[in-house]
């Protein structure tokens, strides 16, 4: 009786939820699964079975996506049609970069990703103007320009997909290749998980946090890229990264250190007021930033969240070790190092689940483990070498 009873109550909320549906969520799937087909009837001969299976994947994940949290239907569609507006005016002439006023300045892929640096920087500096002097509209203007930072970013990317292949189409790949490329995927995945939880716990107050630990990841990838090592020119692929894997375990893996990046900064900022409010202070700054309890539940599904894509990435990444080096673990230091991050945050969700840890230890504990995530996504290719050379700085 009690099957029964769950199987009509599933089924009443899933009427629920279609009865909820717009006019706009019909008119988003439709063009999604229409852009879809065109792109399977126009490119489907290009492509192997994996990549068919990964188009249809983003497809339906992009739907959904969009149903369930609507800022993103907006977002999607300025990236796409930036990105093809660029494509168009470039035509078949990668050469055009240099004349073409649009491109130029604008949305070449170095254009897009210098606006993207810029706006990432001055929403920081925005955020936390307005964390000191309680203006709503630099609120709103700091998680305006987080939006079109990140906008512009993911065009920058798209653009340079495209870009390689101008260059030559055995040179083509898809831009998550070197540290260059990974850090500006970094920035965009950890701004679209804090304007998640912005957008979702109503509050500013965290911006300057989050946004200062992207900030770090610009100045970086404006020293690396833009410097004498020149990483911001198109290379070609390696042989070990000419594969399929490469679309789904990158990605996958950015997912995690972003959350582990927002979980960080908000136990920052956890710790701060935590420590001031023990000191007795009561200022106005204090009453801005959210409260205990909130930031520790973002950190637990940040971290949750996190977990689980790392998780995925790790279980794709040996499958792309055993296809492309002949076995699925080498202990190679970045693998060894992945597994140092996944057991300190397996340990992490182990002690708050089973043992009922809260609060200042798990906050200092997400702080300490962005330190152990930055040396295995950065210090291993610093200082160690091994089959992940490729990455090497």
């Amino acid at each position: 009786m009690s099957v029964a009873k769950q199987e009509m109550e599933n089924l009443f909320e899933k009427q629920s939820f279609i009865s909820k549906l717009s006019l706009f969520d019909y008119i988003w799937a439709a063009l999604l699964l229409l852009t879809t087909a065109y792109v399977w009837q126009h490119y489907s001969s290009l492509m192997d079975i994996y990549e068919v299976m990964i188009l249809g994947f983003t497809s339906v994940s992009l739907i959904a996506w969009g149903l369930l949290w609507k800022p993103v239907r907006v977002y999607t569609i300025s990236v796409a049609l930036l990105s093809l507006f660029a494509i168009s005016l470039y035509g078949t002439e990668l050469a055009l970069a240099e004349s073409n006023f649009f491109l130029k300045f604008l949305i070449s892929s170095k254009s897009a990703i210098m606006w993207m640096s810029a706006l990432y920087v001055l929403a920081t500096v925005a955020y936390f103007m307005a964390l000191f002097i309680g203006s709503e509209f630099t609120n709103k203007t700091a998680s305006a320009m987080t939006w079109v930072a990140t906008v512009m970013g993911l065009v920058g990317l798209l653009v340079r997909w495209r870009e390689s292949y101008l260059i030559h189409v055995d040179i083509g790949h898809f831009p998550v290749s070197n540290l260059y490329e990974v850090f500006i995927l970094f920035s965009i995945i950890t701004a679209m998980l804090y304007l998640y939880y912005e957008g979702k716990s109503k509050t500013y107050s965290m911006g300057g946090f989050v946004l200062l630990v992207i900030s770090s990841a610009v100045a970086f990838l404006l020293w690396y890229g833009f410097g004498s090592r020149g990483a911001s020119e198109i290379q070609p692929l390696v042989p070990a990264l000419q594969s399929y894997w490469m679309k789904i375990h990158v990605p996958a893996n950015f997912v995690g250190y972003g959350a582990f990046a927002l979980s960080a900064m908000v136990g920052v900022a956890y710790l701060i007021k935590d420590s001031m409010l023990k000191r007795g202070h009561n200022g106005i700054i204090i009453k801005r930033i959210p409260e205990l309890d909130v930031m520790d539940d973002i950190m637990y599904k940040s971290i949750a969240l996190g977990f689980a894509f790392f998780t995925l990435a790790t279980i794709l990444g040996a499958m792309w070790a055993a296809e492309a080096w002949g076995g699925y673990w080498s202990w190679d230091p970045k693998e060894t190092w992945a597994l140092i991050v996944w057991l300190n945050y397996a340990a992490w969700l182990h002690l708050r689940l089973t043992k009922g840890w809260r609060g200042r230890p798990l906050a200092w504990w997400s702080v300490i483990g962005l330190f152990v995530t930055l040396f295995a996504f950065i210090g291993v290719n610093m200082f160690l070498s091994g089959l992940h050379s490729y990455g090497e700085l």
